[in-house]
C-alpha cells in the first residue's frame, strides 16, 4: 500500500507539472508556435483509381520517351534533353503536348474564401460547400502529392524541419483563453534556431527558445487579426509569404489574401493556411528546389503542372491580359510551441520600417506560345480531358 501511495503521490505530481508547464506556455498572454510540416492539401485515397478515373499523370521521364523514342533515329542533346529544360523552366499557356488528367469527387480540403459557392467549387468533408481549391485540380493526380507515394511532397515538408531558412513562426498575442478569444494579435516571424528533437529523433519536442530574425527574415514579418473560437485560430486575409527552401535553395510561397485555421493547444496547432497562391512563385520555388530528375521520383512534371495551373487560375487577374495570376490552395500545416527569446523582440523594435514582401511575378522576358510551338513543330498538343 506504501508503495502505491508513492506511486500515486509521483503521478499527481508530474500531473501538476504538466499543467503548470501548459498554463505557463501562454505567458502574459502570448503563445508561439514553429511550424513543423507543410504539404498541399490535396484529400486522396491511397487507391489512385477512385480519385484519378483515367489514372495519375506522367512524370518528366514517361513524358521524353513518349518524344523522344528510343528507337535508333540520331537526336541532338540541345534539342531533346535541354529543349525540355528550357519548356521546363520557361513554360507557357501553350496547350500541352500530354493529356493532362484531374482528380474526380466534389470533396477537397480548404476553406470558402471567397465567401460564395461556385459551380466549381468543393464540399469539404464535414458538409461545407464552396470550398475554394483549385490547386487539388492541378495536383490531385501528381503522384508526388498523393499521400501514398508523395516522395517529393515528404521531402519539401521535410525541409520544413532541418532547413533552418524555413523556420516560420506564429506568436499569439493578447490571449485570455485558448479556447475562446474574440480578439488576437497574430505576428509571423522567421526564426533562426534548430527545433529540438526527442531521443528517437522522429518527434519534435515543445518547449525550445527561438531568435527573430531581423536581418535577413524582415521580408516574412507579418500581423494578423485573429480570434479563437471553441480552441481553433482564424484569422483575417492577408498576403503572406512563406519561406520554403529545398536543397539549400532559399525559395519562397507567395500566398495571397492568405488566412490562417489552427486547431489550438498548449503544446501543439495544426490546421490549414489557405488562400490564392501565386502561380508564377510557385513554379519558381519548384523549379529552384529540385531538378528534372529530382522531380522524376513522383512524376512531377514542372511543365504539364504549370499550364494547369494557368487554366485552373482563379484569382488575381493580370491588369494587361485579364488571365488569372493566382489559384485558390490550401496547405496543411503542423506546430510545436516554442518561446521567443525577449532580446529577440527588442531588437524587431528597434529594426525600423518592414520592407514589404513581393511576389516573384514570372520572367521579365517571358517566351510565347507561339514559341513553344516551335520546339516541336508537327508534334500534335493534346486537348483538355473532360
Amino acid at each position: 500500500m506504501a508503495k502505491q501511495a508513492q506511486l500515486a503521490g509521483v503521478v499527481a505530481l508530474l500531473i501538476a507539472s504538466l499543467q503548470s508547464a501548459h498554463a505557463e506556455t501562454v505567458n502574459g498572454g502570448t503563445i508561439a508556435y514553429a511550424m513543423t510540416s507543410l504539404r498541399w492539401a490535396t484529400y486522396l485515397k491511397p487507391d489512385a483509381r477512385v480519385d484519378c478515373p483515367d489514372g495519375v499523370n506522367d512524370g518528366p521521364r514517361e513524358q521524353f520517351s513518349a518524344l523522344f523514342p528510343d528507337n535508333g533515329q540520331p537526336r541532338e542533346l540541345a534539342k531533346t534533353q535541354l529543349q525540355r529544360e528550357v519548356q521546363n523552366w520557361f513554360p507557357t499557356t501553350r496547350p500541352d503536348y500530354f493529356p493532362f488528367r484531374e482528380p474526380g469527387g466534389t470533396q477537397a480540403l480548404g476553406l470558402n474564401l471567397d465567401g460564395k459557392v461556385d459551380p466549381e467549387d468543393f464540399t469539404s468533408l464535414d458538409g461545407e460547400p464552396g470550398i475554394d481549391n483549385q490547386m487539388y485540380r492541378a495536383l490531385g493526380c501528381i503522384n508526388s502529392h498523393r499521400d501514398a507515394q508523395g516522395i517529393n511532397d515528404s521531402l519539401n515538408s521535410g525541409e520544413i524541419v532541418s532547413n533552418e531558412y524555413n523556420r516560420t513562426l506564429v506568436e499569439l498575442n493578447g490571449v485570455d483563453d485558448l479556447a475562446n478569444d474574440d480578439e488576437v494579435e497574430v505576428k509571423i516571424y522567421r526564426g533562426l534556431d534548430a527545433l529540438h528533437m526527442d531521443a528517437g529523433g522522429k518527434d519534435i519536442l515543445p518547449g525550445g527558445t527561438q531568435r527573430i530574425d531581423v536581418r535577413w527574415g524582415r521580408k516574412f514579418i507579418q500581423r494578423l487579426d485573429g480570434k479563437i473560437v471553441d480552441g481553433i485560430l482564424t484569422t483575417e486575409p492577408s498576403d503572406l509569404l512563406i519561406p520554403w527552401a529545398v536543397f539549400n535553395l532559399p525559395a519562397d510561397e507567395y500566398v495571397r489574401d492568405a488566412r490562417l485555421r489552427l486547431t489550438l493547444s498548449p503544446t501543439r496547432a495544426e490546421g490549414l493556411i489557405a488562400g490564392f497562391t501565386d502561380v508564377e512563385s510557385w513554379h519558381l520555388q519548384m523549379m529552384k528546389s529540385q531538378s528534372t530528375h529530382c522531380q522524376s521520383y513522383g512524376q512531377q512534371s514542372a511543365m504539364s503542372i504549370y499550364k494547369a495551373m494557368r487554366r485552373f487560375a482563379d484569382a488575381y487577374p493580370d491588369p494587361r491580359t485579364g488571365a488569372n495570376t493566382a489559384i485558390s490552395s490550401a496547405l496543411r500545416t503542423t506546430f510545436t510551441q516554442v518561446f521567443i527569446l525577449p532580446e529577440s523582440k527588442a531588437a524587431l523594435a528597434s529594426a525600423g520600417p518592414l520592407p514589404r514582401a513581393t511576389m516573384y511575378g514570372g520572367t521579365p522576358h517571358p517566351r510565347t506560345p507561339e514559341e513553344e510551338a516551335g520546339d516541336l513543330p508537327g508534334r500534335a498538343v493534346a486537348t483538355r480531358e473532360p
